[in-house]
């Protein structure tokens, strides 16, 4: 008999209990379409936060406070952190020092109250200077970004994010040149940037900028050293290219240790990160969570698979007498095992290919939960719902056909 034979007869044998046929199906179904629905929104995740990263500027290091390796956060005997100073942030900019830096540009991050007449926000703050939008690739769609000038001026002026000015300012007022107040002060809106959007690292959109200067004389002058110095949340280096980053962070760390009288690495009172490094470890994350999330909904696909067998076992107890039947005219061992095989491999099938429906719906209706996540259906998800339907199939089809290709003709002819 042929393997086109042996599904014909399969889908005959489907058809004729239609109820039970998709009762069983059930787990496969759920679970091929769990996996598809996760993988997909999972490869969204990782896209939306690869394309996050990758806005934010490309080639960077991220310079903080505080050591963050393990081997110092348990290190009950560690040095005091000493934080990042403008003095850091001049000595990584000077291209004599670290020669693969093309900027450098300092930050300082905190929230403040900011007013346009009645309306109040609660809003971040970031003090920078006049790199920033080069090094962070972000664009003024209105008026201009803070200048040198405004940074050594400690001018007041500050760039409003997208949302920002749209929750300050009207749809037919034109913001540059207008006056609002941050923690009661007058500040000039010099600038509108791009709109961004958002993500699982916040919004660009939500932020507003003022010269670091500026933010650090006026807005927080309590944000000091020990030493009374004003102090920095971060510095962001931009690097002249992906194969020198090893280089420049080299550099700078060695930079920082003779600033920071620095003997042994164990105590550095600092951090260089590498972009690079943070997509490498959001990958490893959302990995595993696939991952872990996958094996959850291959619950159901043992399940699923439990439940093809049970029902291939009833359908091997009704089908005895045919089994006698086609054994008495000639059929082989062989034959009755490739036919309830079949069986349960079409079932199992089917299954899938509504699982994978079931999946890419589920995975759209996740990420239209979040205006920023797609689903990302590959065909990776498509292979595995594909692959392990067959496997299922087969490993649960197996004993239930066995079983059939063993009974003896003269015994199953005989059952009532």
């Amino acid at each position: 008999m042929s393997v086109v034979e042996s599904i014909r007869i399969a889908l005959r044998a489907l058809a004729a209990n239609k109820m039970r046929s998709i009762l069983t199906m059930l787990g496969i179904i759920i679970g091929v379409g769990a996996v598809i629905a996760l993988m997909s929104v999972g490869q969204g995740v990782q896209q939306m936060v690869t394309e996050e990263l990758q806005s934010a500027g490309s080639n960077l290091l991220i310079i903080v406070p505080g050591n963050l390796s393990d081997q110092q956060l348990s290190n009950s005997r560690q040095r005091p952190s000493q934080p990042l100073t403008n003095g850091d942030w001049r000595a990584i900019n000077d291209p004599l020092q670290v020669p693969d830096v093309v900027a450098a540009v300092p930050e300082i991050d905190s929230s403040a109250d900011v007013a346009r007449g009645k309306n109040t926000l609660q809003i971040s703050v970031t003090g920078t200077n006049e790199a920033f939008p080069a090094v962070r690739n972000y664009a003024v769609v209105q008026g201009s970004f803070i200048s040198g000038e405004d940074v050594l001026g400690e001018a007041r002026v500050v760039a409003l994010g997208s949302r920002v000015a749209e929750k300050l300012f009207s749809a037919d007022e034109y913001p540059v040149g207008q006056s609002i107040r941050i923690n009661g002060l007058p500040f000039r809106v010099v600038g509108v940037m791009e709109e961004k959007g958002g993500g699982g690292f916040g919004s660009f959109d939500n932020l507003i900028f003022v010269p670091v200067t500026t933010a650090q004389q006026r807005l927080f002058p309590y944000m000091r050293s020990s030493r009374g110095e004003p102090t920095l949340s971060l510095i962001m280096a931009k690097v002249t290219s992906e194969e020198q980053l090893d280089t420049a962070v080299a550099d700078i760390e060695d930079l920082l240790r003779r600033r920071h009288n620095i003997t042994f690495l164990n105590e550095d009172d600092f951090s260089v990160i590498n972009q690079a490094d943070i997509l490498d470890i959001f990958g490893s994350i959302i990995g595993v969570l696939n991952t872990f999330l996958g094996g959850i909904a291959a619950i159901s696909l043992v399940v699923g698979g439990i439940g093809i067998m049970n029902i291939m076992l009833v359908s091997v107890t009704e089908r005895t007498r045919e089994i006698g039947l086609r054994k008495a005219v000639g059929a082989k061992r062989r034959h009755i095992l490739t036919q309830f095989l079949v069986e349960a491999v079409v079932l199992s099938l089917i299954g899938g290919i509504f699982g994978m429906i079931l999946g890419f719906v589920g995975a759209i209706g996740l990420a239209s939960l979040s205006e920023d996540l797609s689903a990302v259906v590959t065909s990776d998800a498509i292979l595995l719902a594909v692959g392990v339907s067959t496997i299922v199939g087969v490993v649960f089809g197996i004993y239930p056909a066995l079983r059939a290709s063993q009974l003896h003709p003269i015994d199953a002819l005989r059952y009532e």
